[in-house]
């Protein structure tokens, strides 16, 4: 993907990051000081909105980068996001001050850099699609799929009020969902953990 002299350049001049689940390592209007290059794990990023509930925007697996921190690292500009280790994770942190030197010298840094902000801002848009248009019940089995594909495993370890959380509705509407679908056979439940099964 990188030049090798880009190469030589990000073992020398970044740092490794490590991170267990659930650790915060962005929060909202927090200056960009260093961009994320994962080497493994998930970060979940979103959005918190004023009674304390997360959005999801977009997930950052290995060898993908934050958009958002990306573009408000490049304008100067304070996060407007938060950022959670989805689970353990590993990755390199670059300096802004040495980003923004890459992006002059380096196409494939730039073309990574593009690529990372367009690609992620098609998947935010998708979301707003999906809250504005799809019922709960095809935005729940979008977001247990989604889940499932990120570990890879048909094992989803959530909690229904987890998974209201994150869907932005109530523990209620979540647990009747799931039970129907677990009714048609499409899952199996148990306690804080769903099974997809493949007609889902």
């Amino acid at each position: 993907m990188f030049e090798p002299a880009l190469l030589n350049e990000i073992e020398e001049k970044s740092m490794t990051y490590t991170a267990t689940i659930g650790q915060g390592l962005i929060k909202m209007n927090q200056p960009i000081t260093v961009v994320p290059l994962m080497l493994s794990g998930i970060l979940k990023v979103s959005r918190e909105n004023e009674d304390g509930q997360d959005l999801v925007l977009y997930y950052v697996k290995a060898g993908e980068s934050c958009a958002m921190t990306l573009s408000c690292g490049i304008m100067s500009q304070p996060s407007q996001v938060k950022g959670t280790a989805e689970e353990d994770l590993s990755m390199l942190c670059v300096p802004v001050p040495i980003m923004e030197e890459w992006m002059q010298k380096y196409p494939s840094w730039k073309k990574f850099v593009m690529g990372t902000i367009v690609n992620e801002y098609i998947g935010i848009i998708k979301s707003v699609e999906d809250i504005t248009f799809k019922k709960m019940d095809e935005r729940l089995v979008n977001f247990l799929k989604t889940k499932s594909k990120l570990s890879n495993s048909s094992l989803v370890n959530l909690s229904h009020q987890q998974i209201a959380d994150e869907l932005g509705t109530n523990r209620v509407v979540i647990s009747r969902l799931l039970k129907r679908m677990e009714n048609e056979k499409r899952l199996l439940l148990f306690r804080n953990q769903i099974k997809l099964l493949k007609n889902l």
